[in-house]
């Protein structure tokens, strides 16, 4: 994992390293990773945390995937310069159906079908939980004198998170104040339930994962441990997973396999090595051979990119009607009659032409499902 470039910060890596390898198949060592259900599809930005997930779990370790039905009612302050809109319990409920389809495809789940070659049925099958189990029965006045005192203000003043808001003079809600507080519990309960003993999540959570080791520390007397990913920018200094067109979706009713194909095809040259090593399991030695090309021959790589980052999502067999669609695309625009290629691999929708006089282009993109938003659309 060092090797890949997936390590950032961790509470004690000696310590988690001996934990990791005492565990034994009776006795798994558990890690878990939190997505709150904002969207209904997770974007590529998410991806770099899936890939640690499933390479815990085939080294033998039992994967958590948490998915926040309480803290979504609330919103996490993390990086953002305002307030997230409030959630509607069937909206959340729609987004986790949304997000939790993904996890197949990369975790192992009790009772899924063996598609993976590779995969190793004695690794511990994954499991995967709603905070909202435990959250949403706690009551106010009790869950402030169990777990109040162990919070400071002076503390929770110099996350990262609430410095930001305060640097540029933006509001922070005492709704939001709450979130790291909640995630907290959230590592506490985990703990409890399921014995996990680490956490993962981005750089930019790392004081939300501390406050739940030391809650650990201080409820139950329990060593956890947390470990952070680097957040990932593009060569040109762009967020990972975000694009002139918008997020790169994961779900392909969001975006099409074809589309996410071209996402990786077009890698920026000096991306490609590292993407490589963080988002494909290619063997670290073939990666090696791939970073020596130069030239026009680094398209090469960007296809093997390409194809190894989008059978992991979307299955292999998704391949040969892409490379089918962009070779026809390829040899079209490089005629004497372009428009001729086949676009078959190509997502299509359906229009009444006497709807394009009268409907707004972001109503219409709401309608046909291209967009969750009018902003989206826009």
């Amino acid at each position: 994992m060092r090797d890949r470039g997936y390590l950032f910060q961790c509470t004690n890596l000696k310590a988690l390293d001996n934990a990791m390898m005492s565990s034994t198949p009776s006795s798994p060592f558990t890690a878990y990773l939190g997505f709150d259900a904002t969207a209904d599809s997770l974007h590529v930005g998410s991806l770099l945390q899936i890939m640690i997930l499933r390479h815990l779990q085939k080294s033998g370790c039992r994967p958590v995937v948490l998915v926040g039905g309480a803290t979504s009612k609330v919103g996490d302050p993390t990086g953002k310069d305002e307030s997230r809109k409030l959630l509607e319990e069937e909206e959340i409920q729609r987004n986790i159906d949304g997000i939790s389809k993904v996890f197949n495809n990369f975790l192992t789940f009790d009772g899924d079908s063996e598609t993976d070659a590779e995969a190793d049925s004695s690794n511990p099958a994954a499991i995967m939980v709603n905070n909202d189990d435990w959250l949403g029965g706690l009551k106010y006045l009790n869950f402030l004198r169990d777990y109040g005192t162990y919070f400071t203000i002076n503390r929770m003043m110099s996350f990262e998170s609430v410095k930001q808001r305060m640097a540029r003079d933006a509001p922070l809600s005492f709704l939001e104040f709450n979130y790291m507080i909640l995630q907290a519990y959230d590592f506490l309960e985990l703990s409890r339930r399921h014995g996990v003993k680490l956490q993962l999540g981005g750089s930019d959570q790392w004081g939300n994962i501390v406050s739940g080791t030391e809650l650990a520390r201080r409820v139950d007397q329990e060593q956890v441990f947390g470990l952070t990913a680097p957040l990932i920018t593009t060569s040109d200094g762009r967020k990972m997973g975000k694009t002139e067109g918008g997020a790169v979706w994961l779900n392909a009713d969001r975006l099409s396999p074809y589309d996410y194909w071209q996402f990786w095809r077009n890698t920026n040259d000096d991306d490609v090595p590292r993407f490589l090593r963080l988002f494909t399991e290619l063997p670290l030695e073939e990666v090696e051979e791939l970073e020596k090309l130069e030239g026009s021959k680094i398209n090469d790589a960007k296809k093997v990119l390409a194809d190894e980052c989008t059978a992991l999502l979307h299955g292999k067999e998704c391949l040969p009607p892409i490379w089918e669609t962009a070779a026809s695309l390829f040899a079209a625009s490089s005629s004497s009659s372009p428009g001729e290629g086949d676009t078959g691999g190509l997502n299509r929708v359906t229009v009444a032409a006497a709807d394009l006089g009268t409907v707004k282009a972001t109503d219409m993109f709401l309608e046909l499902g291209l967009a969750s938003s009018k902003k989206d659309a826009r």
